[in-house]
């Protein structure tokens, strides 16, 4: 069948010239639904969202979609722009620029120059620890975060000023800065940390990944993680790990034992 829109020489159709191929149809439709889910869930997660494009409705054409595409390159283009502009905080960390307080890591580990207003606005607890009143002595010039090394410190101060971390940064100490996002009540820090560890779920890690969703209370991470642990219970049994985790975590080592039994009369 002749197609208006993927033929190369649309000039010579015979009439009528506004047929299209199925797939051709298939691929507007899903334009157009993907512009409407987009639109509904910005409507959704924004509190105050903007008034409906006059041209959001259930028969939008695809007349419509460069338009579309055109405000989400503006929008993405600004917000480049403020990414940009926040980048001033991070070099004011580096360049240690009017810093007011030091970050001391555990292990006696060399203090780390900051600024308490960062600390401050990006965790509640930091706030409470630097709040000074009548009833509370003045805050000190160090704080310390005896959890941490050196280099985690460095990374989670990095990602207050940032907002992220580089994923092989946050890779490699992402077990540390999970339990300080808890610890310290850093959400999207604690997010990021979610969705790195179920990125990389595998044989290697599943047990810590256990560990740390328990000692967050993180449900969902804690259930995926068992989930797998299960499924893959013979090998997590068989390894060097094991004997590890069931000295240093008996109480899991009960759960997933259930779990496993659970499955095992199932079949």
């Amino acid at each position: 069948m002749d197609c208006s829109v993927c033929t190369t020489m649309p000039l010579i159709l015979r009439p009528p010239r506004n047929t299209i191929c199925g797939a051709c149809y298939e691929g507007a439709r899903s334009i157009i639904n993907m512009m409407n889910k987009l639109e509904s869930d910005e409507t959704v997660d924004n509190p105050n969202p903007s008034p409906p494009s006059p041209y959001h409705n259930s028969s939008k054409s695809l007349s419509a979609f460069k338009r579309w595409y055109t405000q989400q390159l503006d929008q993405m283009n600004e917000h480049k722009h403020q990414v940009a502009f926040l980048e001033s905080f991070v070099e004011a960390f580096r360049e240690q620029t009017h810093t007011d307080i030091t970050v001391t890591p555990g292990s006696n580990g060399p203090p780390i120059p900051s600024h308490k207003a960062v600390l401050a606005t990006r965790s509640e607890v930091f706030k409470n620890m630097l709040d000074s009143d009548e009833c509370k002595s003045a805050p000190t010039n160090n704080i310390t975060i005896p959890e941490l090394n050196y280099e985690e410190l460095e990374s989670l101060l990095e990602f207050l000023y940032r907002g992220n971390l580089g994923p092989e940064k946050l890779g490699k100490h992402v077990f540390a800065l999970s339990l300080a996002a808890d610890k310290y009540g850093i959400a999207y820090l604690q997010k990021q940390c979610e969705q790195n560890m179920l990125n990389s779920l595998s044989i290697s890690n599943a047990l810590d990944v256990l560990e740390i969703a328990d000692t967050c209370s993180n449900q969902k991470l804690k259930d995926i993680a068992m989930k797998f642990l299960v499924e893959n219970i013979q090998e997590i049994v068989l390894s060097s790990r094991y004997e590890v985790f069931v000295h240093r975590s008996p109480h899991l080592t009960v759960q997933l034992s259930r779990e496993s039994f659970k499955v095992v009369n199932i079949k």
